[in-house]
């Protein structure tokens, strides 16, 4: 996909490392570099930089409608997918009576706003069975209390994509009323997005996007007849359509959909390296991306066989991710020797997780199999 001289241009950082850690954090291409230095020269003209701030935002609006399958006006922005989640969680505005239904694959954002609320709804857990959520064990959690259904396309925790058909079609039948949200985080600019029929979508910018903190995409489809409950109730002033009207302090008329939950000023920085990363992105095209990574994954995960080492979860042809994850009880210090060796992956609680995107090369596994091996 990328060729070695254009890789060191585009990617310097990756010159000495084995960076399979993309889950957690990318490395950024130069353009976002460029991009981060092209705001603060145009935030260096005051109020004259509002003009290029937002023909910038309109751009990535755009380029990341077209990512998720969307139009324009279904996109906007927030801060991060924690931000999105309690803006989703202030429109439903759920209580004791609702249920929602989120699974133990998916990351905390997704998943505590309604642990959190100030009347929360009843909370049933999809649990995975080896690794992997069966829309078979979904039934026995729907009913017609059921008001949100959560999960992740790509799972954070051990990488596993949903199996999105199954699922949709099986919340349609047994709870036709729900919202259905799913999470992209950790599949938006490495797999072709399969997932339909959702009426909201959430994105941070920061892992396989190639973009930086502080940046979240939301997507509503405005077709879909649970879209009009999905406008957010939260104060501020950019989501409103009379901020600055006569009658501002009697009422607020709210912009609807995705263009409310971008409530305040937008974090113009990550909208500048989102538009360009994203761009980066659909200039080598996700398939080609796909088609270059997905052998890696089945190289690194035939080596870990090799080693006896079990993945928590197997790829699965045409539906695999860029994400293999191992437990072991010496993770710690196998870590340690990995880093000593420019060998990055992410380490937690007894979990090693790997993670491929498209500036991944085959030596990049061979060298994290050799070290590995070592370690052990």
């Amino acid at each position: 996909m990328l060729t070695e001289e254009s890789r060191h241009h585009d990617f310097p950082a990756l010159t000495d490392m084995a960076y399979l850690n993309t889950a957690a954090e990318s490395i950024p291409p130069v353009s976002v570099h460029e991009a981060l230095a092209q705001y603060a020269r145009d935030k260096g003209l005051g109020m004259r930089g509002r003009v290029p701030h937002n023909e910038t935002m309109e751009a990535c609006r755009e380029v990341a409608a077209r990512m998720v399958g969307l139009q324009t006006e279904e996109v906007s922005f927030c801060s991060c997918s924690s931000e999105a989640y309690n803006l989703l969680a202030n429109a439903l505005h759920l209580g004791a009576d609702d249920e929602v239904v989120i699974t133990d694959l998916d990351f905390p954002a997704g998943a505590t706003p309604w642990l959190n609320a100030a009347e929360p709804p009843q909370t049933r857990l999809w649990q995975a069975r080896d690794g992997a959520l069966d829309a078979n064990d979904l039934p026995a959690l729907l009913n017609e209390h059921t008001r949100l259904v959560q999960v992740s396309l790509v799972s954070f925790y051990n990488g596993h994509r949903l199996d999105w058909s199954p699922f949709i079609e099986t919340v349609r039948a047994y709870a036709p009323q729900a919202i259905v949200a799913v999470d992209v985080t950790q599949a938006l600019g490495r797999v072709e997005l399969d997932c339909t029929d959702f009426d909201i979508l959430i994105s941070s910018t920061h892992k396989w996007t190639l973009g930086v903190h502080g940046g979240c995409i939301v997507g509503i489809p405005e077709n879909h007849e649970n879209g009009r409950d999905l406008t957010t109730h939260a104060g501020g002033w950019y989501h409103l359509q009379n901020a600055f009207e006569a009658d501002r302090f009697e009422r607020t008329v709210r912009k609807p959909g995705a263009a409310s939950f971008s409530v305040g000023m937008p974090n113009y920085a990550a909208i500048y390296a989102l538009n360009a990363a994203l761009r980066y992105l659909e200039q080598i095209g996700v398939t080609n991306i796909t088609t270059h990574a997905d052998p890696l994954v089945s190289q690194l995960e035939t080596g870990l066989r090799e080693l006896n080492l079990t993945p928590m979860a197997a790829q699965r042809d045409g539906n695999a991710s860029g994400i293999l994850a191992i437990r072991h009880d010496r993770a710690d210090s196998i870590h340690a020797t990995l880093e000593a060796a420019e060998v990055h992956v992410m380490n937690h609680a007894g979990r090693l997780r790997m993670a491929l995107h498209g500036y991944n090369t085959a030596a990049d596994v061979e060298k994290f199999l050799s070290v590995l091996k070592g370690a052990l």
